[in-house]
């Protein structure tokens, strides 16, 4: 591994990141799939043109592809990490550096975080040192329950961290969507509903006036303009979004952008499920899900993917009175289909997804709880919040698979190990970040020009 990790220093120490995709095998190290199943010994992954070849056991090395010796490493897909806010904000307590949240915006839904996004941010390379290779970045409810808009990113070391804008609308319920919607859920629900026609309204507007503005193209202008435009030309009625916000919900009602929403109780998940019978189209991912485990069978049958974290198990408000540190177990158990991710739970820093999971694979040793196998553990941080996120090529080591590989010098799900490379569509990553400029600072910090006062 020592071999490995100095090769690494010694190709960053000559220039910057490549730019092209490299070729590269690594051999003889045990290479965990991503996919849910356990770690495969003495393995070997090739990566050709920014993807995956082939990954596990008697896998020959194609001719004239650079190979590493993996020995005593692990190779895996690189973290996913789902409900981050990486690139949004430096310092969370300066609010010139802190775009996660727009209390005073006249906008809520329409609100996009792509453009705001700083791949130099600090959170970049910490994660990305960390072995995260792509995340969703996420915006928080201001003044709207309607939270915004958040992108797909992956945090190579370039300026093209958005790989999809406008990926899923975010939006709060529970306690907190209740307090933005007028101090009750009942408000909350009436305010979405609202909204949703509103959308709904508008995009059947915009739909006939296109039609009607063909026809009249195609037929010279001899063609009457359509009767249910006339007069209505802009919409009737109560309006509670601007137009702006009510068109950014026309792709959630179509089913075209996903929908986050928020949301802990157990009856409050049972709610937001039942949505779907008034607007079959939604395509929902809960996110937060404290007492999902009390509805599991329910959330299961619904088909709908979970982004929760994962050891969250105080009762730290009444909407999270069930909490229990085998929620994500007993969905699993259940059926449901669960990432681990959010700030919940990887304390403000995504690079502690590792751990995270990992502490569900010790919980799974304890008598009377619930927790994760290592490969459903490792599977919850990778190939499952990719695919909740639509990257069904991301978070997994398969022929065709995006080439983002991870070395660790150990098991990835055990604190002391640590990324040693990091490659993001077959590109190599420097790992050098703040604080590892820091730590070598200190390590070597010169004495000599003390101030007197610290003298013995």
């Amino acid at each position: 591994m020592k071999r490995l990790f100095s090769l690494s220093v010694a190709a960053f120490a000559l220039g910057a990141t490549p730019l092209a995709a490299q070729d590269v095998a690594i051999t003889g190290a045990t290479v965990a799939l991503g996919d849910g199943s356990d770690p495969i010994e003495n393995a070997t992954v090739v990566v050709r043109g920014g993807r995956v070849v082939a990954a596990g056991s008697d896998v020959a090395v194609p001719a004239g592809v650079p190979t590493l010796d993996g020995t005593g490493s692990w190779v895996t897909p690189g973290i996913f990490a789902s409900i981050t806010n990486i690139g949004l904000v430096d310092v969370r307590a300066v609010s010139a550096s802190n775009d996660v949240e727009a209390d005073d915006s006249p906008f809520s839904a329409a609100l996009d975080v792509a453009p705001a996004i700083n791949p130099q941010a600090q959170e970049f390379s910490y994660s990305r040192a960390g072995g995260v290779t792509r995340a969703t970045v996420t915006p928080e409810a201001g003044s709207s329950m309607f939270a915004g808009q958040g992108a797909v990113i992956d945090l190579g070391a370039d300026f093209d961290a958005v790989q999809r804008p406008r990926a899923f609308q975010m939006v709060e319920f529970g306690e907190t969507g209740a307090r933005l919607a007028g101090g009750s859920r009942t408000s909350s629900h009436a305010l979405f509903r609202s909204a949703l026609r509103e959308a709904r309204d508008l995009g059947e507007m915009d739909a006939l006036r296109t039609v009607s503005q063909n026809d009249r193209v195609r037929s010279g202008d001899d063609l009457p303009i359509d009767p249910r435009l006339a007069g209505r030309a802009e919409r009737e009625g109560d309006v509670l979004l601007s137009r702006f916000d009510a068109a950014a919900l026309v792709p959630v009602l179509r089913g075209e952008q996903q929908l986050y929403v928020r949301v802990h109780r157990a009856s409050d998940i049972l709610a937001i499920l039942a949505l779907r019978d008034e607007f079959p189209s939604l395509d929902m991912v809960l996110v937060g899900v404290t007492e999902g485990w009390m509805v599991a069978d329910r959330i299961a049958a619904s088909g709908v993917p979970v982004i929760t974290a994962a050891l969250n198990d105080l009762p730290a408000s009444f909407e999270r009175l069930a909490a229990t540190q085998s929620n994500v177990g007993r969905m699993v158990d259940a059926g449901v289909t669960v990432a681990i991710g959010g700030y919940e739970s990887s304390g403000e820093h995504p690079r502690n997804l590792p751990q995270q999971a990992g502490n569900m694979v010790a919980l799974n040793r304890v008598p009377g709880h619930s927790g994760l196998s290592w490969g459903e553990a490792f599977a919850a941080i990778t190939s499952v919040p990719a695919r909740v996120a639509g990257l069904e090529d991301a978070g997994v080591l398969r022929a065709g698979a995006l080439g983002d590989l991870v070395v660790w010098d150990g098991d990835p799900l055990e604190t002391r190990s640590a990324p040693a490379r990091v490659f993001i569509d077959g590109v190599e990553q420097p790992l050098e970040n703040h604080q590892t400029r820091l730590r070598e600072r200190y390590r070597s910090l010169d004495e000599s020009e003390r101030p007197r006062a610290y003298d013995p």
